[in-house]
């Protein structure tokens, strides 16, 4: 698909004929995602919004919504909430994942449209590309790429941009 990043299981992503690194769930990649199995759900995705933290980098430029994070932002990970795989705020009684994070890799989070319309519990949730570790290390079921070229990507895409992870 020419207006779509390709993420394959080898670490590679390749979008506009240009290749770059990325780091993928720590059990790979699958077509029967559930909640906390550490793969990355296969299939293509849209972008629904880039959050990012004011106090530590500008604003992204690109032509998707774009939305500061707060240090009241969760995203909900409780299978058995109501509010399952979606942002909410802090505090919240139910199980969850904070946005607003210690360290860089919430700094961008560009939010997937996996598994939110409709939601069907236990599929999995918070699906996001962000910034990856130094090392590449896996993630727990995101696609994640060095600040520069997670940045650079978002400069290029726009709102008909798919994620397309590869099985």
């Amino acid at each position: 698909m020419k207006n779509a990043i390709d993420i394959y299981s080898s670490g590679k992503a390749v979008f506009r004929g240009k290749e770059f690194q990325c780091a993928i769930g720590k059990n790979g990649i699958t077509n029967n995602k559930k909640e906390g199995d550490g793969k990355t759900p296969a299939g293509c995705f849209e972008m629904r919004k880039v959050l990012y933290r004011k106090d530590k980098i500008e604003k992204p430029q690109t032509d998707l919504l774009v939305e500061e994070i707060q240090e009241n932002d969760a995203w909900c990970d409780d299978v058995n909430d109501k509010n399952y795989n979606q942002q909410i705020k802090l505090p919240y009684g139910a199980s969850h994942e904070k946005l607003w994070r210690d360290d860089e890799i919430y700094d961008i989070v560009v939010v997937l449209g996996y598994n939110d319309n409709p939601v069907i519990s236990g599929k999995g949730s918070a699906i996001f590309m962000h910034i990856a570790r130094k090392n590449y290390s896996p993630t727990a079921g995101c696609v994640a790429f060095n600040k520069k070229d997670l940045l650079e990507i978002l400069k290029n895409c726009d709102k008909n941009t798919l994620v397309c992870i590869k099985n």
